[in-house]
């Protein structure tokens, strides 16, 4: 039932974006590697025409990119009017592992958060509905799926070495999660913190979200700007 309501909010909101409204909605996924995040991609686009969607996934910065603001990148993927844009990984990365991982001097991802939320403020001023998602996941979580990886020879293509060379870094990752959700939880785009260890819950919490959100927006199919009972009557005249 969920899901049926889901696809008709959604071909509604596609409708009143092609009528001119500029509302839209931005599904931000953030978390620890094995969290899920491409699981719920999957499972919200399973639901919805994916004509109306936009996936955007922010892999490490190529050199092109580097040479930009930091903002740049995710600029260009802004889900256009009335479309659910859904970014795997953000601009959150860039005081997450850019923190951890020391790419950038503190001086530099400490002025971020505050570039973050005034880019955040002019989406929504722009018609943007943010939804940001931190799927929580427990280190032993993420330990039994990179073993269940391993154990799948259809997953391990899934699996990166990388992987358990961050899982040192855990403390300090939750570090940084911590500073993000304080700083850049704000009233106009709030973060909402989704545990993830048991995927039925992670994507039926997500799938609410963006129900409710939907719900709330109460998108409207535009009214034609044509005569309905003219095209109808030109179209039976010859019966």
């Amino acid at each position: 039932a969920d899901g049926e309501r889901l696809a008709s909010l959604q071909e509604a909101l596609y409708a009143e974006g092609t009528g001119g409204s500029n509302r839209r909605v931005l599904l931000v996924l953030q978390g620890m590697d094995t969290s899920g995040k491409g699981g719920v991609i999957k499972h919200v686009i399973g639901a919805v025409n994916p004509q109306g969607s936009h996936i955007a996934s922010f892999k490490k910065p190529t050199a092109a990119e580097l040479s930009h603001h930091f903002l740049w990148r995710i600029r260009k993927e802004v889900p256009p009017p009335g479309l659910i844009g859904i970014f795997d990984r953000s601009h959150y990365e860039d005081v997450l592992i850019a923190r951890v991982q020391r790419l950038v001097p503190v001086t530099t991802w400490e002025k971020r958060y505050a570039e973050i939320n005034l880019f955040e403020h002019g989406l929504v001023e722009d018609g943007v509905h943010l939804v940001k998602c931190f799927l929580h996941i427990s280190p032993e979580g993420q330990k039994e799926r990179l073993l269940a990886r391993l154990g799948d020879p259809e997953k391990q293509w899934k699996f990166n070495p990388g992987d358990v060379d961050e899982r040192e870094h855990w403390p300090a990752y939750a570090k940084a999660y911590e500073a993000v959700l304080d700083r850049t939880n704000t009233e106009s785009a709030p973060w909402y913190l989704v545990p993830s260890d048991r995927k039925w819950y992670r994507n039926w919490a997500i799938g609410r979200l963006l129900l409710e959100t939907l719900t709330e927006m109460d998108p409207q199919f535009p009214k034609p700007a044509y005569d309905v009972d003219e095209q109808r009557r030109r179209l039976t005249e010859d019966d």
